[in-house]
């Protein structure tokens, strides 16, 4: 399952609220970030760039796959 690091990114490094964070940084709207952040919906490929570039972080920095413990 990919997971993403966007909640711990956004307290860490901008100590922001999350329609603070959408709103100043990503210029997205709250609606269509919230679900991808909690890891409800992934999103598609141009989201996790846009995404990636307004932080200015790599897609790998970012997303991650968490592997579980049947496919080890």
């Amino acid at each position: 399952m990919v997971k993403n690091r966007l909640k711990e990114i956004r307290m860490k490094e901008y100590m922001m609220n999350q329609k603070e964070f959408c709103s100043n940084v990503l210029k997205m709207n709250p609606r269509t970030y919230s679900p991808i952040e909690r890891n409800i919906v992934q999103g598609n490929m141009e989201t996790a760039f846009k995404i990636s570039e307004a932080l200015n972080k790599r897609i790998e920095d970012i997303w991650y796959e968490e592997k579980s413990e049947a496919s080890n």
